[in-house]
């Protein structure tokens, strides 16, 4: 990109900016200028802090034009001088109606996608009706027991034309089920519906920890779906690898960014090696990406990432087909970056977070509400997310051009630094025997525990500053701001509703269905297609998990893994 003399002389006078410079150092603000991933940030970036700066096919191979290999300026030639993002609000709280009332509220308000909560039972596998559910029916989420709740749930909205995300992981391909079939009665062709299901199992056992089969045929769930949806719903993302809750969880970006490619291409492999042709599947998978506080070590994890994934893709994987080489990623503002003190802070939070990942190329973001660190969003708060994408989009015009901070040394130079870290992680990932080895000897997590442990011990020496939290305190605060609030009532009426539809259905067709969900589990049939069966006839997502427990049992962790986390 640049010449050798130009390099030489540069060099040349940045020893003179430096010794010009001298005199205002002792003035610096802070004690050290740093990432929130704990990363030294330089002085000052020039031509010459770039990765191969005087290789002339450096640009080519490396940056790049937007929409080109290797996509490092986005997947997109025009990216949103033609489509915005898709606009996500998630929801999900107390009963399927409730839902259903908040998710027509955010299409009416400008909402141009739905992402679904759902509560604890439904996340672990269990009905509202069972023991273990007692207490937690409707809290976090929305609770999903059988077809009944998801007709009532996108009840008066169609599935043919709105997006849906739904984030869960163990029990994703009954849910998924579930929905397709709310799909077919409403008369849509299942080829034109859109969305994506987190569907990402790796991770929990790496994060977030809401798994309840072991591994690998907890990795057959989402091959056989995979299979299934690359027939049938050809426009569905069968898979968020999600790199958001191993951040939440304590990563640096550059673990988020390694640990999450690394589960994709664990995928990826699982679905080659069960006979599916990779240009086939890989057009669908996408990828769940943190938007964090420090705006430009965001950037670049975003950038480095369509970049490692293509070049992988391409030459690991032998992919032909471009779209099997595009890294496509939704983003979210950074859950744990929320503070309960002075709360109303968390909108300028989320509004830089949200900008970071527009500027970082997303195709997809949820921007938080200042209340989630207290309950579930209340309908104010939920607004004022929305309408802050909607003020990036339409009034500070950084959709005007595409990646307008590509050529920013200080930006390329970050997204070299992800790339690398990122690339020194993989290696020690496959001398570890792989991912599924490193869940069970705990590598990941005890990597995710020290840097937590730093981060916090930054915080506590105050070399980090948190406004709000360990500086600029407001003494004997009061929080007065709405919190939404679930009836206590949501608990008693859903394990109501769920018993109704058990006793009312077809039982005998429901054995015949779940029986079938058991064979195919002993055999190697497609378990998704006895899902399909199984919800039709209103089968519960608690049933079809416990038939798969009998077959295939429960996941603990190691006590390697354990002592990790």
């Amino acid at each position: 990109m640049f010449n050798k003399s130009f390099i030489a002389r540069l060099k040349e006078k940045l020893k003179e900016w430096d010794k010009s410079a001298e005199r205002f150092r002792a003035r610096k603000s802070l004690p050290r200028f740093f990432t929130v991933s704990g990363e030294d940030v330089d002085e000052l970036y020039t031509p010459d802090s770039l990765k191969g700066a005087t290789d002339e096919n450096h640009y080519d191979e490396n940056i790049g034009l937007p929409g080109q290999f290797p996509y490092t300026r986005g997947v997109h030639q025009t990216l949103y001088r033609s489509k915005l993002w898709t606009m996500r609000q998630f929801a999900g709280m107390g009963t399927p109606q409730n839902t259903n009332d908040r998710f027509k509220f955010i299409l009416a308000q400008g909402g141009t996608g739905l992402s679904t909560a759902f509560d604890m039972p439904t996340l672990m596998g269990y009905d509202s009706d069972h023991e273990r559910s007692l207490g937690e029916v409707g809290k976090c989420g929305v609770a999903v027991d059988t077809l009944a709740d998801m007709e009532i749930i996108y009840k008066d909205i169609d599935l043919g034309k709105v997006s849906t995300s739904m984030t869960i992981n163990s029990p994703a391909s009954m849910v998924l089920a579930m929905y397709l079939v709310v799909a077919e009665k409403q008369g849509v062709d299942l080829k034109d519906v859109r969305g994506t299901l987190q569907n990402d199992i790796l991770k929990e056992y790496i994060a977030q920890k809401e798994f309840i089969f072991p591994p690998k045929p907890s990795i057959r769930l989402i091959t056989d779906m995979m299979s299934y949806c690359t027939k049938h719903v050809p426009q569905w993302n069968t898979i968020s690898i999600s790199g958001y809750h191993i951040r939440e969880a304590g990563a640096t970006a550059a673990q988020e960014l390694a640990f999450t490619l690394a589960d994709g291409f664990c995928y990826i492999e699982a679905a080659i090696a069960d006979g599916q042709d990779v240009d086939d599947f890989a057009p669908r998978l996408s990828f769940f990406f943190n938007a964090h506080s420090d705006f430009f070590e965001e950037i670049g994890k975003y950038r480095a990432a369509r970049r490692i994934f293509a070049k992988r893709m391409k030459n690991k994987y032998g992919a032909k087909n471009p779209k099997s080489w595009l890294l496509r990623f939704h983003t979210q503002t950074a859950g744990c970056s929320l503070t309960a003190q002075q709360p109303e802070n968390n909108i300028v939070r989320t509004a830089i977070q949200a900008l970071s990942g527009v500027l970082g190329g997303t195709q997809s973001l949820h921007t938080n509400s200042m209340d989630e660190t207290l309950a579930l969003p209340s309908e104010k708060a939920a607004l004022i997310a929305l309408r802050t994408q909607q003020v990036i989009a339409y009034e500070t015009g950084v959709v005007n051009t595409v990646d307008p901070l590509g050529g920013s040394y200080f930006v390329e130079a970050m997204t070299d630094k992800m790339e690398a870290e990122a690339e020194v992680y993989f290696d020690e990932i496959d001398k570890r025997g792989g991912v599924l080895q490193c869940i069970e000897d705990g590598f990941f997590q005890k990597e995710l525990a020290r840097s937590a442990y730093q981060h916090q011990m930054e915080l506590e020496k105050k070399d980090r500053i948190i406004v709000g939290v360990n500086d600029f305190i407001v003494e004997n605060e009061v929080i007065d701001i709405p919190v939404l609030k679930i009836d206590k009532n949501v608990e008693q009426e859903q394990k109501a509703f769920c018993q109704k539809i058990k006793a009312e259905r077809d039982n005998v067709k429901v054995q015949e269905t779940l029986e079938k969900l058991r064979a195919a589990a002993k055999s190697d049939g497609n378990t998704f297609e006895a899902m399909m069966d199984c919800a039709r006839a209103y089968v519960s997502a608690g049933e079809m998990c416990d038939v798969l427990r009998e077959e295939w049992g429960e996941y603990s962790e190691s006590q390697a893994a354990m002592s990790a986390s």
